[in-house]
């Protein structure tokens, strides 16, 4: 194992860490909150030397294979949430230093659940920094680092596949640090777009750009109590929904729209099914819930903008839809479950994953009937290769086992199965708001610290695809022969 290597993977986390705690600081210079500089210039201090004594100084032998990127990828996720916490600690603004660390975590893994019964009190450069979390995290910290420096791309690809949502992960250019350029110059292009939007809509710069950054993590913290609600904005409910359902969308297919290939892009079999998915639940939902409101358009907005967060796991809310029908409630514990497309920002365990094991089941059904005929699997146009099945199986298996034996562990602490099952499946698919008593008007500081710090480890698992830190943990990872 290249355990020189790893180490400098990892200082590169913490030093870009450290630079992304810089754009807070101006914020505070910006509102005058001056006494908020120091918290975030000591968090620099101490990110920047936790980096110095990792190394530097990139090792002559810098090869990286499959095991290195995965201990790289968890224990970098795992450093920067503890650092990152640093500033809500030391600034005081969240004095327990186990609510920082859920509350960072939650953000950096774009959860969005909060510890927190009220934000707007906070100063500006901390809610900056509480927003920018999700934005930093949405995409992923190493693919900002690929576009940065100059990793060989046999390393930059096993890298990627570690930190990368879905399934698989393809590449959209020849080379890995082009392919990143290009996914965060896509990423921040439709961030500006809607922080524009949303300005020109009545919102606040701040509020704009730090509704936007959440929205496009995919994370769903706000600047206000109240979330989007807040705004009592139509106009603002549409452009956060529309957006929140953009981000869902695999972002190799906007390389597909800039360079013309829109036919391409529409023939999508996963894109298809996130937005029929979408739409059978809001018109289910708005038919359903169309008594509780002065209109059906009205019904449609709510029940639009309620499925759009919680299917890209963004976790915005503008309702209390704990008041809602067991129908609709029922409608969103599903979505809970499929998250949005796989190359996106959302969490979930993605509709390419769903797809292929609905028709492994429909093909294993079909075998039984009809035994001596040949078929085979095919997605997006492709043949669905045994490996592939055989990964999504293992990985849905998994999911499920962590889900139920984390639901057991927050039952066992006294608390009823609807909020102990909702809460645990809405940090392990990194959503933020569930059902019982951390729906709408809830949080998760009804949970002891324990609970917090595992919920911590679940939304780490969740957002990295459950293997790299399970990998992180197995004994025979740290073997010399294995």
């Amino acid at each position: 194992m290249n355990h020189r290597m790893i180490r400098y993977i990892i200082s590169m986390f913490l030093r870009a860490e450290a630079a992304f705690m810089v754009l807070p600081i101006f914020v505070c210079l910006y509102y005058k909150d001056f006494d908020e500089i120091l918290p975030f210039v000591c968090s620099i201090a101490m990110t920047l030397a936790a980096a110095l004594l990792l190394g530097i100084k990139k090792p002559e032998n810098d090869a990286v294979f499959a095991r290195e990127s995965f201990i790289s990828v968890a224990l970098g996720w795992i450093l920067i949430a503890l650092f990152g916490a640093l500033p809500f600690y030391i600034s005081g603004s969240i004095p327990n230093i186990i609510d920082c660390i859920f509350e960072t975590v939650s953000g950096f893994t774009t959860t969005g659940a909060t510890i927190l019964d009220t934000v707007e009190h906070l100063p500006k450069g901390i809610l900056f920094w509480r927003a920018f979390t999700h934005w930093i995290g949405g995409m992923g910290v190493l693919v900002f680092l690929l576009m940065l420096t100059q990793i060989s791309e046999g390393n930059a690809m096993y890298i990627m596949r570690a930190e990368v949502p879905g399934p698989s992960v393809g590449k959209i250019a020849p080379r890995m640090r082009s392919n990143s350029l290009i996914l965060y110059g896509i990423y921040t292009a439709l961030t500006l777009l809607e922080a524009i939007i949303l300005t020109a809509e009545g919102l606040t710069v701040f509020d704009a750009v730090t509704t936007a950054m959440s929205t496009a993590g995919t994370g769903g913290f706000s600047v206000r109590d109240l979330g989007i609600a807040a705004y009592g904005s139509p106009a603002v409910d549409w452009t956060v929904a529309i957006f929140m359902i953009l981000f869902g969308i695999n972002f190799n297919l906007y390389y597909l729209l800039i360079f013309g290939r829109l036919r391409q892009m529409l023939a999508s079999e996963e894109l298809k099914i996130y937005l029929a998915i979408i739409a059978a639940a809001t018109v289910t939902i708005s038919i359903n819930v169309a008594g509780f409101y002065s209109s059906f358009g009205e019904a449609v907005r709510k029940a639009f903008f309620q499925v759009a967060s919680i299917i890209t796991t963004t976790g915005f809310s503008n309702v209390e839809f704990m008041a809602w029908p067991q129908f609709s409630r029922a409608v969103i514990l599903m979505l809970l479950f499929t998250g949005a497309c796989a190359g996106s920002t959302a969490g979930g365990i993605k509709i390419s994953r769903i797809a292929i094991m609905a028709k492994a089941v429909y093909r294993s059904i079909h075998q039984l009937a009809h035994p001596h005929e040949v078929s085979c699997i095919k997605f997006e146009g492709k043949v669905v290769d045994r490996e592939t099945r055989s990964f999504v199986c293992t990985y849905m298996t998994v999911f499920f086992l962590i889900l139920f034996i984390s639901t057991f562990f927050a039952m066992l602490q006294g608390h009823d199965f609807e909020t102990s099952f909702s809460a645990m499946l809405s940090c392990f698919n990194n959503v933020g708001p569930a059902l019982g008593l951390v729906g709408h008007s809830g949080n998760y500081n009804i949970f002891n610290g324990s609970i917090k710090l595992f919920m911590s480890l679940i939304m780490l698992i969740g957002r990295l695809e459950i293997f790299p830190v399970l990998i992180l943990f197995m004994p025979s990872t740290w073997e010399k022969h294995s």
